[in-house]
């Protein structure tokens, strides 16, 4: 690393460097939020799961953000917008290690889709949306909730028993 490059780097680190820490303490946050109701429901991943997927999205977008910023100022191109996707394309990885077929069943599908929007919290929060990031968290506890208490009760018995996904074929 040249001198004008460790500077630059010194400078974004410096620039709002509380601000950053706060993110990564929301983004943690919310995600184990959303991991807590896994947890309590016995599922396959939780709180450090979705804590850290959460995070590292938040993570992600803002040393994007910092490097969109660093480049900006040399003249040279980068395209920022190109990373939000990677990290959903890596978190989809990730949440398609849940989902299991066992008997005819597939399992783990919700939890996926809530590993998923527990990065694209941590997405929002590295964007500084932090009001959309943290209702979007609490309508996630919400479909993992209340949804489910609505669902086992409009479905007729044996239709499935808990941790039963839909019957595959």
């Amino acid at each position: 690393m040249d001198t004008s490059s460790s500077a630059s780097l010194i400078t974004l680190l410096a620039i709002g460097e509380s601000k950053v820490y706060v993110q990564l303490i929301l983004a943690l946050t919310l995600g184990v939020l959303i991991g807590l109701e896994r947890t309590l429901a016995g599922k396959m991943a939780g709180l450090r799961t979705y804590g850290l997927v959460s995070m590292a999205a938040c993570l992600l977008i803002l040393t994007d953000r910092a490097a969109a910023g660093s480049v900006a100022t040399s003249g040279l191109m980068y395209d920022a917008s190109r990373m939000a996707p990677g990290i959903m394309t890596a978190i989809g990885f990730l949440c398609a290690g849940l989902i299991i077929l066992r008997n005819e069943h597939l399992l783990g599908v919700t939890s996926a889709a809530g590993l998923f929007m527990a990065g694209a919290v941590g997405i929002a929060v590295g964007f500084e949306l932090y009001e959309l990031a943290t209702f979007t968290t609490f309508l996630t506890l919400f479909v993992f909730t209340a949804l489910w208490f609505l669902e086992h009760k409009l479905l007729p018995p044996g239709y499935s028993k808990p941790g039963d996904g839909p019957k595959v074929g």
